[in-house]
């Protein structure tokens, strides 16, 4: 019976059966093997993880450690560890994107890994929560099947042009919005592909007359497409907030936009957990209606921020419905101090 000679091949083969954990995924297809070196019996190699868990960390490398004892011809395994997470305001991330909106100070994106956890939602309210803290803020609708801010943020009317043929963005709140909503009517869908995206997106950056401004929040579509790939080829974001639900249909679909993110180097504020838990208001019992926990744990085991929870809260969904965010709606309401304080998380990341 032959044996497969031990070689780097051979060992990266076996690392895949190593699973982060809590992940579906292995630690060779994540990128956290370095520097494989095979040598006289001897495998050595670096683990090089953005997670700030030294457990998984030791975790990690005893498994690789007794699995690669178990490969023939194995008579040695050294294994460096790297863990500690990723600085959110990484100073130089997407340094080389040109700077074609030259008076926003910070542009941040809102995105999902899949659609119905409310990334619109949290993208008006944040918008609104940071103008509430004293900034001046614009949101960009990238949602182009499903622009949404129109109805949310309570506007109906057309945007004009200025005398520099710009398209002069609506303000609601305090806050400047621009969406496709604005441009088509309510029932028309919009069947384009990928390169009129890029277009409508290119024009949204460009085109509109943004003015002077401290933020520029964009909600994203869900997923990983066209849209997301156009922005982050052409601005520099200063970060991006992943909005998930506890379900771990959501939370799958969260890490896939997290990845995302990473691999176009935009530096991850954090993730925000929506739909948290409903607070009965007779007698303030909070029941995880969708379970609980789960942003923070997948948050950890991804070594990113855990940005906080959003309640299940109906009042949410009646004033987008009516077209005033509930941080407008309601400022006392414990759903708006959501808000604020995941206001105040992005401002401290960014280091507005």
């Amino acid at each position: 019976m032959s044996t497969v000679p031990l070689s780097e091949e051979t060992v990266l083969e076996a690392l895949r059966k190593v699973r982060y954990p809590g992940l579906s995924r292995d630690i060779v297809s994540f990128g956290f093997v370095k520097d494989v070196a095979v040598g006289g019996g001897n495998v050595s190699f670096r683990l090089s993880m953005t997670t700030a868990s030294t457990e998984v960390g030791a975790q990690i490398r005893a498994e690789c450690d007794t699995l690669l004892r178990t490969l023939p011809g194995v008579t040695a395994v050294t294994i460096a560890v790297e863990t500690g997470q990723a600085p959110v305001n990484l100073a130089g991330a997407q340094a080389d994107r040109p700077d074609i909106l030259p008076e926003t100070r910070f542009m941040v994106a809102v995105a999902s890994g899949k659609g119905g956890v409310g990334k619109s939602t949290v993208a008006s309210n944040l918008a609104l929560a940071l103008r509430q803290l004293g900034y001046t803020v614009g949101l960009l609708d990238c949602d182009i099947y499903g622009p949404s801010q129109q109805m949310m943020m309570g506007i109906d009317e057309k945007p004009v042009l200025d005398e520099n043929e710009k398209i002069v963005p609506i303000e609601r709140y305090g806050v400047r919005v621009m969406s496709i909503g604005f441009l088509m009517e309510a029932d028309t869908p919009v069947i384009w592909r990928g390169p009129m995206i890029y277009k409508a997106v290119e024009q949204f950056l460009g085109d509109v007359a943004w003015g002077k401004q401290d933020f520029l929040i964009v909600d994203l579509p869900p997923g990983t497409g066209d849209a997301q790939l156009t922005l982050t080829q052409k601005v520099a974001l200063s970060g991006a907030v992943i909005v998930t639900t506890p379900q771990d249909v959501a939370l799958i679909d969260a890490r896939k936009g997290l990845a995302m993110f990473q691999k176009v180097n935009v530096p991850l504020i954090g993730l925000i957990e929506n739909m948290s838990g409903y607070e009965c208001p007779k007698c303030g019992h909070v029941e995880p209606i969708f379970k609980t926990g789960g942003g923070e744990k997948t948050a950890l085991q991804l070594g990113v921020p855990f940005l906080g929870r959003i309640p299940l809260d109906p009042r949410i969904a009646l004033s987008g419905d009516a077209g005033m965010p509930i941080v407008a709606a309601e400022p006392d309401s414990v759903s708006t101090k959501a808000f604020l304080a995941l206001g105040e998380a992005v401002v401290k990341a960014v280091g507005a």
